[in-house]
């Protein structure tokens, strides 16, 4: 699906998508990484669990939710990756920070 071109010139940055240790170019945003890592999808929807993807791109849409470094409900189309980076599929509404309850 997508693609990312060979450029030597790029700098690799270290990060943790689902557990698995890769690298990636810095400045992509997570959404076309994940997308570039073959992912289909970025996150379940809380009432059907069907598969949801990114769609417009640019932080509209919120179809690309992602748990990114311990915190849910991220547009990952909007949030470039950088070094030590940990993103996660989410998984419905995403979890809480520690601490805070659900209402």
């Amino acid at each position: 699906m997508f693609k990312q071109l060979p450029n030597d010139q790029l700098e690799m940055v270290d990060i943790l998508l689902n557990g698995e240790k890769i690298q990636v170019p810095l400045g992509t945003n997570v959404a076309a990484m994940t997308l570039s890592q073959g992912q289909r999808y970025t996150r379940t929807t809380s009432l059907s669990g069907s598969k949801r993807a990114p769609f417009c791109m640019m932080g509209v849409c919120y179809e690309c939710l992602m748990v990114i470094d311990g915190i849910a409900n991220q547009r990952s189309c909007v949030t470039y990756v950088k070094q030590g980076m940990q993103i996660e599929t989410q998984q419905g509404v995403g979890s809480l920070p520690e601490g805070a309850h659900h209402e």
